[in-house]
């Protein structure tokens, strides 16, 4: 696939050609879906209304500072609509990545009430007039104004201080209608800008997870802290009032999603502790811990069904490492080659998207190291616990079978990252992750993150190694509450801990780590450690999956 763009832009202002001037093709063609359901046909019914995905956009205004990477950004009208469809809103991009965008248009389903109105007039949201920027042209942003019982969706941009036609976008019914917040910064001019502080954002359903019916529009929101301006809009997104499952995809499109995106995960070529499966972890020793029992671990059935199921993480329960010191060091280090990669698939977005989310074990997390100026210095215990759980989630459309973005979760957090800025394999659209070294966050390109500032933060090294899985291959899905023949295993329902609570006094590590470093930098290191996350200390074992915000939520950033 691809985005249609027409692109013609002569101004000066442009000094050089810019990665969103070439569209984003994914290396392959996408596969045919096997059939059934409503999963990639192309609209939803939302009840009241039915949307569509539009992919293909012709250039309005552009600007070439602010924002990512000071590359500015450019503003599209979608075009391409199927016929009888409306636009709610226009399209907005930063310019330092390939165009790869997306917005929902609709048109009307409701014989008993009009979903769609034109809007009565607009109100100018803000103008680059007389901002100095370089840009194509002078550009306007303007705000339907609904009608009563209606809401605006979406923002329109001209290059013109005329008004846009008002048959140019379409509003909806109030009850059709969910509360929108900013999402990522798509472009701004900074508060050193005075009153020509303006920012513009992706748009997104502030009530997001499994449950939600609120649906992202593609469209864009925008701030501003001028005195200038007019007051911001409230913009909203749309609502599935139906809230089913009937554009889901199948089991059998579940795979076919699986094996053309899913990614291979590279550890870092210096990492002892590796992946292992669950079932690996279980049958090589790991042990079930009962408080007040201590003395008496329970070795864990293969499958995990002699594991405590369901009720909450209340301390009575534990998981460990086998007690034999050799065999707990050969289990810490995992078993890439029994390694499976476990798939969790749930609605997201009132059923427009599916997240397809990929969770990896280690039975080990390796301590950490931090950078401090030049200087890297080993933390000791920090950093280290047992049963280390981290995943990767793909965020697949609905409407089309388009992979959009993957979350890449780290330490707690994480990113999302456009399939756009995703490392394809050669001529396959399965990309490629990475694991940092003795952490396992995972990141989208090879190289060293540091977690702090500039100066001093936390390393998360990755690179390519031959350690290596392929997730597309060694998998198993686990969880899909809408497809009747998954059946979750015993130890997902696990709701204790993956490892034991870890005493150790964190101040003395700390004081270990930071002996040699001289007094002013000793202080801005120690008082760096303050502010990590207390997973980091483990100061107690994760829990599995399930017990995450993200199983039923929306990914944390």
């Amino acid at each position: 696939m691809g985005n249609c763009v027409t692109m013609s832009n002569s101004n000066s202002n442009k000094i050089k050609a810019l990665p969103i001037d070439s569209k984003f093709n994914f290396p392959s063609p996408l596969p045919s879906w096997p059939p059934g359901g409503g999963f990639a046909t192309g609209t939803i019914d939302l009840g009241g209304l039915i949307a569509s995905e539009v992919t293909t956009f012709t250039p309005v205004w552009a600007t070439y500072e602010g924002g990512p990477e000071n590359k500015g950004a450019t503003f599209f009208e979608p075009t391409g609509l199927p016929e009888g469809y409306h636009i709610l809103g226009y399209y907005a991009q930063p310019n330092n990545r390939a165009l790869f965008g997306r917005v929902v248009v609709a048109k009307d389903n409701d014989g008993s009430s009009p979903a769609l109105k034109n809007p009565q007039d607009y109100a100018l949201v803000w103008s680059s007039k007389n901002v100095n920027i370089k840009q194509d042209n002078v550009g306007y942003i303007w705000a339907p104004i609904p009608l009563d019982g209606y809401q605006a969706v979406g923002l329109v941009v001209t290059t013109t201080p005329e008004k846009p036609a008002l048959d140019k976008v379409m509003c909806v019914r109030s009850d059709l209608t969910s509360a929108c917040e900013p999402d990522e910064l798509i472009w701004g001019r900074s508060k050193g800008a005075g009153s020509d502080e303006f920012n513009i954002f992706e748009s997104r359903p502030v009530e997001r997870g499994t449950q939600a019916t609120a649906v992202s529009t593609g469209t864009f929101t925008a701030q501003s802290g001028g005195e200038t301006t007019t007051k911001m809009p409230v913009l909203v997104c749309l609502k599935n009032i139906l809230s089913s499952y009937s554009n889901m995809p199948n089991l059998d499109q579940v795979k076919t999603v699986i094996n053309s995106y899913s990614p291979r995960i590279y550890n870092h070529p210096k990492d002892t502790y590796l992946p292992s499966s669950v079932e690996w972890f279980f049958t090589n020793g790991a042990l079930l811990y009962n408080k007040g029992q201590e003395s008496n671990p329970t070795p864990i059935d293969p499958t995990g069904s002699n594991l405590p199921q369901g009720g909450s993480n209340d301390g009575l329960y534990w998981l460990d490492l086998p007690k034999d010191n050799n065999e707990r060091e050969r289990v810490m280090k995992g078993d890439i080659t029994s390694a499976y990669a476990y798939f969790h698939i749930k609605p997201m977005l009132g059923g427009t998207y599916t997240d397809v989310a990929i969770w990896l074990f280690y039975p080990f997390n390796g301590g950490s190291t931090a950078k401090v100026g030049l200087v890297n210095i080993p933390l000791g215990k920090i950093g280290e616990h047992v049963g280390d759980w981290e995943h990767v989630t793909l965020r697949i459309s609905n409407f089309n079978g388009f992979l959009w973005k993957v979350f890449f979760a780290q330490h707690a957090k994480g990113e999302w990252v456009h399939a756009s800025n995703l490392e394809f394999l050669d001529s396959s659209n399965s990309f490629v992750g990475y694991a940092s070294l003795h952490g396992h966050a995972t990141y989208a390109h090879p190289g060293d993150v540091l977690q702090g500032t500039e100066f001093v933060g936390i390393r998360n090294d990755t690179a390519k190694s031959d350690k290596m899985l392929d997730t597309a291959k060694d998998y198993k899905i686990i969880s899909a509450d809408y497809i009747r023949s998954i059946i979750e295993p015993p130890w997902l329902n696990y709701a204790r801990e993956w490892g034991p609570t870890i005493a150790y006094n964190v101040d003395d590590e700390i004081k270990k780590a930071s002996g040699l470093l001289p007094g002013v930098i000793r202080k801005k290191f120690v008082k760096f450690t303050k502010s990590l996350p207390s997973e980091l200390f483990g100061e107690e074992g994760p829990t599995g999956p399930k017990m995450k915000r993200s199983w039923d939520g929306d990914e944390i950033n």
